[in-house]
């Protein structure tokens, strides 16, 4: 049994993603654990008002959140109900970074699917973003649902590297789960600049990687270099330039990953609010 937590904040992006993440997993057996946290810090009050008694308002906004929930999973219930399928709704009052890390310990998640309206928000205000802070510091697999995205089966899935890294068991079993979901094939980009070879490390790296897709894969999976000054700009091209449906990154190389995602210098670059993509943790 596949354990998914969902944060939600009832909204329409919240919605989609579960429902993204109802077709990805069809035919998996999950408990899908739909949680919704009344945070402090996004509350108009200051933390004082929570002690019990202090402030009606309080309690009001808690029966509100609740009720709201109570109404999804009736939602779920009536419209994407699934035999495979437990969705079991939790409402809490804290800090939602850390209570999001105590759920993941205390219920064996796996995966943590969330839906997000876009870069935009995450390079505002990077830390204060409850998708950047899940992918940056909560070690756990994440799968981000961007705004709008309607589910169809991910056929051609990137994966962009710089070969830093070695790549675990942990990080291609969680590759090819998801290109098993998937039935995609796999695209490796490395973005190098001109006349730049790549170290002993990186080489070694890679071919690990290679000998592993080709022999657990039969299908057409490929490797491809791009020079380009701009890791953003190039992996924008290739995800237009070959229909990309998903992309897969490692967290490992937290660098890499924040030129990928928060690079605030990319106005133009907009592939993160179209294409989901598979943040891996070890």
């Amino acid at each position: 049994m596949k354990n998914i937590l969902m944060p939600t904040d009832f909204s329409e992006n919240a919605w989609n993603a579960l429902l993204y993440a109802k077709q990805l997993f069809k035919n998996t057996k999950c408990n899908f654990y739909i949680v919704h946290v009344s945070d402090f810090i996004d509350s108009p009050m200051n933390t004082a008002f929570y002690e019990e008694g202090e402030n009606g308002q309080t309690q009001e906004l808690v029966e509100s959140s609740k009720k709201q929930l109570t109404n999804l999973l009736r939602k779920i219930e009536n419209n994407i109900s699934n035999k495979n399928h437990n969705y079991i709704g939790l409402h809490e009052h804290g800090f939602f970074l850390e209570t999001i890390k105590e759920h993941i310990a205390q219920k064996k998640i796996n995966l943590i699917v969330m839906g997000t309206t876009g870069v935009t928000g995450m390079r505002k205000r990077i830390i204060g973003s409850n998708s950047g802070d899940v992918i940056t510091k909560v070690k756990c697999n994440t799968l981000i649902i961007p705004k709008g995205v309607v589910f169809s089966v991910p056929q051609e899935v990137a994966f962009p590297t710089d070969y830093n890294i070695f790549y675990s068991h942990n990080i291609l079993d969680a590759i090819t789960e998801m290109l098993g979901l998937c039935e995609g094939n796999i695209r490796v980009m490395n973005v190098s600049k001109a006349d730049r070879e790549l170290t002993i490390t990186q080489q070694k790296n890679r071919e690990y990687l290679f000998d592993y897709l080709n022999e657990t894969f039969d299908k057409n999976n490929s490797f491809h270099t791009i020079t380009n000054k701009s890791v953003n700009a190039a992996i924008q091209c290739f995800v237009e330039s070959r229909d990309i449906d998903m992309i897969i990154m490692v967290a490992k190389n937290l660098n890499f990953i924040q030129q990928i995602l928060f690079d605030s210098l990319t106005e133009k670059v907009s592939f993160h609010t179209s294409v989901p993509f598979f943040v891996i943790h070890e």
